[in-house]
């Protein structure tokens, strides 16, 4: 067993949300915190935007421990938003931007949001127009209030659902005499749903305490620092962008420089004119610049520090990006939105071996360990599940005890349902995904929860969704569907009726129509036989 390493600068008392801005403000007031092409914020002008939307989700009736839900990309009104909510108490959903109008309703309705803020549209998305349809349907009984962080606001009359742009929303906030409420280290933080073997997401609860202490140990691993200037091309809507992306530069003084979408000659120009030095994101990334034919035409010579992971990390990429680029510091972690997005790390010391063929091992103070099926601990060198325990852990799933306590044991072991080896200095490699998951471009993507929603096609009796390696996303997901009988299946009309229901990282990139699904004598389908097809 590896003991858990012990972190001499764990978090520090400054354990809140508010807490880490109103520190910023102090500290780094004239840094500039936010940089996008028309917006350029110092850390002070940043909490003071913030501090008038958090009077204002008060004066919108916003209590301590209400929910309010961000459906919107990386914009600077995502960040003021956010903080806004936390300052007045509230717990934030991030809401996933690929999202359609049923997967966006069904969240909002099980977290209990009263306040939803979204941009009017988004890559086609049109956010705003779904939320007045569910709202004329009667489907958005627990929201109070709809706030159009960016583009035109509806008119719409005859129904309990207020529509409210940003710039009305917050100067109802102010009149500086209106106090915010005071936010325990323990209070939700935020709840952000992330989906499981069943199909149907979960809401991950985390606390302030624990998400402040988890990215202070991040940023002292990663080694993020003042005067940093760090391009978030991780959405926020994800622990990745979200809290190793806002709240790490805000503890540490980072400047934020958000990309809503990632496109390479868009995130090549960002780099050279704002002198970026911090470039997080999946692999996909960082292949896209190395091998993008206008790289060289770019100055680039800012890059300083990667942090990778969620996917299979090329070792070579590892090599090609401090012999091309000029990295000085490219690490690689695992974790999951269970453990307050991570777990392991790689450290700056380690080999480019080290880094691209294992995600590194535990950070400070929390312990991992490998168990085989009856919950004992395996040898190094063993496979078996990856098990974790420590302040990173969820509180639980919102509203589902059950699910809770079949993830965390009594002992408090976080089960990830990743499969891993861990060698003698406790790094641990990902072997196999116990519980089916596909990560498409660095989303998550899970066969059960899009099986479901291929079921509801009536020319589909069965269908069964596995991942396959692609050159570009990593893993992209195939279906394999047995029609009804007398139905037809057509594979690109069942992939353009998956894009009108599903976010596009979910849609099949392929669609195989076939006799039957290989099954064992217990009717599981065997779907190691559909990856073995080849197709």
């Amino acid at each position: 067993m590896i003991e858990p390493s012990k972190g001499s600068e764990r978090a520090s008392s400054i354990r809140t949300t508010p807490a880490i801005l109103q520190h910023a403000a102090r500290e780094f007031a004239d840094t500039e915190a936010v940089v996008t092409e028309s917006v350029r914020w110092t850390f002070a002008e940043l909490e003071a935007r913030c501090a008038q939307a958090g009077r204002a989700f008060v004066r919108a009736g916003v209590a301590p421990g209400d929910r309010v839900a961000i459906w919107a990309p990386n914009v600077p009104e995502w960040i003021v938003a956010q903080f806004g909510a936390h300052l007045a108490g509230a717990v934030v959903v991030p809401m996933n931007t690929r999202f359609k109008r049923d997967e966006a309703v069904d969240i909002v309705a099980r977290s209990g949001a009263r306040v939803v803020c979204c941009v009017h549209d988004f890559v086609g998305n049109e956010y705003v127009d779904s939320l007045v349809e569910a709202a004329d349907a009667g489907d958005l009984s627990g929201v109070e209030r709809i706030v159009v962080l960016q583009g035109p606001t509806p008119a719409v009359a005859e129904t309990n659902v207020r529509f409210e742009s940003w710039a009305d929303f917050l100067a109802s906030g102010d009149d500086p005499s209106v106090p915010l409420p005071d936010v325990g280290e323990e209070d939700l933080s935020d709840i952000i749903y992330t989906s499981g073997t069943t199909g149907r997401p979960k809401g991950v609860m985390a606390t302030h305490a624990q998400t402040i202490e988890v990215f202070t140990v991040w940023s002292d691993i990663v080694g993020l620092r003042h005067g940093d200037r760090y391009l978030i091309v991780n959405p926020f809507f994800h622990t990745f962008g979200y809290k190793a992306g806002i709240l790490a530069c805000t503890i540490r003084g980072a400047t934020m420089v958000p990309e809503p979408i990632f496109d390479v000659p868009t995130v090549l120009r960002r780099v050279a004119e704002e002198a970026i030095s911090a470039l997080p994101g999946p692999p996909t990334l960082f292949l896209s610049i190395l091998d993008h034919p206008d790289r060289d035409s770019f100055d680039l010579s800012s890059l300083r520090l990667a942090v990778t992971g969620a996917a299979v990390v090329p070792v070579e990429m590892i090599k090609r990006m401090r012999s091309e680029l000029t990295f000085a510091t490219i690490l690689t972690a695992y974790g999951l939105t269970e453990s307050t997005g991570t777990v392991t790390m790689c450290r700056a010391e380690d080999s480019a071996e080290t880094i691209s063929r294992t995600s590194g091992r535990a950070i400070p103070d929390v312990e991992v360990r490998i168990f085989d099926d009856a919950d004992q601990e395996l040898p190094t060198g063993e496979s078996g599940e990856i098990v974790v325990r420590g302040y990173n852990v969820m509180h639980g799933y919102l509203d589902d005890p059950a699910a809770t306590s079949e993830a965390i044991d009594a002992d408090g072991w976080l089960h990830t349902g990743d499969i891993g080896v861990m060698d003698a200095d406790g790094n641990v490699t990902i072997t196999d995904r116990k519980k089916d998951m596909m990560i498409v471009g660095g989303f998550n993507a899970y066969p059960a929860e899009i099986e479901n929603t291929l079921h509801e096609h009536e020319a589909i009796a069965q269908c069964a969704v596995v991942g396959m390696a692609d050159d570009r996303l990593g893993e992209v997901g195939h279906a394999f569907i047995v029609p009804r009988s007398g139905a037809t299946v057509d594979a690109d009309e069942v992939i353009s009726w998956c894009r009108e229901r599903m976010a596009n990282y979910k849609v099949p990139r392929a669609v195989h129509v076939v006799d039957a699904l290989p099954m064992n004598a217990s009717g599981k389908v065997l779907k190691f036989e559909l990856r073995a097809t080849g197709h």
